[in-house]
């Protein structure tokens, strides 16, 4: 059969292997295509989707070896199942890159993660065969459960299963929506995916046999009898029946947890071995017993891929990559990442105050944490995709006299908002959030983009609200909010490098609430809080050019806002442009609510506020999107020019 063209480069180059050969994937146009084969030719598949992942994944760059640890699952799921009318659901969505491949979406499998081309996790709108958007963790459960519910209700026929995995058992939400499940008769799978061992015993053919045994029809109608017949026992004799059952099964399995909590638990089994893994979906499939089945399954992140078993991420996150050495294909840098200033500049705090503490929640190298973790082991505390739990259990050291450093990327920090709320804010607190990833993020898209925490951080009574404009500003608030022991405090940084400043070897603490002024004009006043500051001198320079002189300030503060430094731009400005890389509701909202309250608005200022639009940015490259939304030097410029009816000029600016 002919191989289906593919879109994306070819790749022949030197040191690079050519497009995988995968004559029976080539076959697959959807799961449809996987019914005829044999097991044999059904493990031939799993091979080539696997090359075919590894390839794809070294042209896009992306997810790859949580991807690479469920080939097996993947194929036998589809396998089994009659997707999308039965429906699988991802939890953390970048597991999904073999499963995308084998729904229709493989000749466009290369755009993943470009601009224009397939997202990196599941999307609703991307695909029938993703009923389920996912990009944050523990989803699945409490999505899969509703999609059961509905299905009783309306008296349908189709599975529903949850694959949750990669961490995601961790985060507190799967328990709560296993807890709920546990308590319902409707019938959904949940596949735990345990790519760390740190559940499962050792795993082989007895378990597998056991496996299969506990997972038939047979097994499972005999042991309804017993609870009913154990029913009929006086009641001491009858429960002692039933726990020895439950808890035997227990010694044997390692379920005890998931059966307590209402689940019908199977496994744990070798999830890269398609003999175990397609008997044991067929019997569960074929069994319609009422209740929740949970089904453990061992694999290996980053299976298959030399470089991706022996890495200590199993290859989570992955440049652009040679396939014969694995060897990533990264940019020389110019300027060192925020995150790593961050992280250098909180080691150097800790070293001369003992009560400095880090939190992360799974994030330990994305953050920054995993280098003062080796500087200071006893008190760096990764808490797992628990982000609720990190903000308490910041606030409660907090409330013991540590200063405690919640460093958590701005999306994930929005799954915690009634902790920081109640456990933080209402208590005053204080616990110091650092919030990396701030403003668009590029490839990862709008799950993941750090548009929001102004908004909702900058509302809260007593917050202290700080953003950086660069990689030194980022470490006078670091020195800052180890200052501030009596509230609240936050401070943004965005994602990649810095803009190549001079960082100070000692840096000083700023004055709360105090921004300050870089460049003095006469007609136009740039405020910006962040990371825009560099774009904002830049358009000065291009209005210089029109003639037009402004005035540049960097506000540092989002709450308290520098009341004085505003009141001077506005009496001393025909125009007010306000710049930051968030939603709307933030920033430019607390600058507006003073100056109308101050009066300042009544004497025909003209304010133009600069935010991200209102409206989810699809995912391209950091620059692409910031295009996008309009936030780039040259619409500071072309904003300004049309406050002041400068039509000519913005001609000129565009020819």
């Amino acid at each position: 059969m002919e191989k289906k063209n593919r879109e994306g480069p070819a790749r022949h180059k030197e040191g690079m292997l050519s497009m995988p050969d995968t004559p029976l994937l080539d076959r697959v146009q959807t799961p449809q295509d996987l019914k005829g084969l044999s097991i044999k030719e059904v493990k031939q598949v799993c091979d080539e989707l696997r090359a075919e992942t590894i390839d794809a994944v070294s042209v896009t760059g992306g997810h790859l070896g949580a991807g690479l640890g469920v080939v097996e699952l993947t194929v036998a799921l589809h396998y089994i199942f009659n997707t999308p009318y039965d429906r699988l659901i991802w939890d953390v969505g970048h597991q999904a890159y073999p499963h995308k491949i084998l729904t229709g979406r493989r000749d466009k499998i290369r755009t993943l993660r470009q601009p224009g081309g397939l997202y990196g996790f599941t999307k609703r709108s991307e695909s029938e065969y993703d009923p389920f958007g996912a990009a944050h963790a523990s989803t699945s459960i409490s999505a899969g459960l509703g999609m059961a519910v509905a299905r009783e209700m309306r008296g349908e026929k189709r599975n529903v299963i949850s694959v949750i995995g990669d961490g995601a058992m961790s985060g507190g939400m799967a328990y709560e929506a296993m807890n709920n499940a546990g308590a319902m008769d409707a019938r959904l799978i949940v596949i735990l995916n345990d790519n760390k061992m740190s559940i499962a015993p050792a795993v082989g053919a007895l378990n597998a046999y056991l496996s299969r045994l506990l997972s038939s029809h047979t097994y499972r109608s005999l042991r309804e009898i017993a609870k009913h017949f154990s029913k009929k026992l006086p009641r001491p004799v009858g429960e002692a029946a039933r726990k020895a059952e439950e808890y035997g099964r227990g010694m044997v399995t390692g379920g005890t947890l998931f059966e307590e909590l209402g689940f019908y638990y199977i496994g744990p089994i070798d999830g890269h071995n398609v003999d175990h893994l397609i008997p044991i979906l067929k019997n569960v499939k074929d069994d319609e017993t009422p209740g929740p089945v949970l089904i453990h399954v061992v694999t290996q992140k980053g299976k298959g891929y030399e470089p991706a078993e022996t890495s200590s991420d199993k290859y989570h996150g992955v440049a652009k990559f040679d396939v014969v050495t694995g060897e990533q294909k990264k940019g020389a840098a110019k300027a060192p990442s925020y995150t790593s200033v961050f992280a250098d500049a909180l080691i150097k705090e800790a070293e001369r105050d003992k009560d400095i503490v880090a939190i992360t929640a799974a994030m330990p190298s994305g953050t920054g944490i995993d280098k003062f973790a080796k500087a200071f082991p006893d008190r760096a505390f990764d808490v797992g995709i628990a982000e609720q739990h990190a903000v308490t259990f910041a606030a409660g050291m907090a409330t013991e006299g540590l200063k405690p450093f919640a460093t958590i990327y701005s999306t994930f920090l929005q799954r915690a908002y009634d902790q920081i709320v109640h456990d933080v804010a209402i208590q005053s607190l204080p616990v110091r959030f650092a919030i990396d990833r701030a403003g668009l993020v590029g490839a990862d898209g709008p799950t993941h983009a750090g548009s929001y925490d102004v908004t909702y951080l900058a509302t809260l009574p007593g917050f202290i609200v700080m953003a950086a404009a660069d990689e030194a500003e980022l470490t006078r608030m670091v020195r800052t909010a180890v200052e501030i022991n009596d509230r609240p405090c936050a401070f943004r940084y965005p994602r990649g490098e810095g803009i190549g400043v001079e960082i100070p070897e000692v840096p000083a603490a700023l004055e709360i609430g105090k921004g300050r002024i870089l460049r003095e004009g006469a007609s136009i006043a740039i405020l910006s809080l962040g990371a825009h500051l560099k774009e904002s001198l830049e358009a000065a320079d291009e209005l210089q050019t029109h003639g037009l002189s402004c005035t540049v300030a960097d506000a540092r503060f989002a709450k308290p806002l520098d009341e004085d430094m505003i009141r001077r731009l506005a009496r001393e400005h025909e125009v007010l442009i306000t710049i930051e890389e968030g939603a709307i509701g933030g920033f430019a909202a607390h600058v507006l609510q003073f100056l109308a309250k101050d009066g300042l608005l009544d004497n025909g200022l003209k304010i133009r506020p600069m935010t991200l639009p209102d409206r989810f940015i699809a995912h391209g490259t950091p620059q692409g999107m910031y295009e996008d939304a309009g936030m780039t030097t040259t619409d500071i410029v072309n904003t300004a020019l049309a406050t002041l009816g400068s039509n000519s000029a913005m001609a000129d600016l565009r020819a």
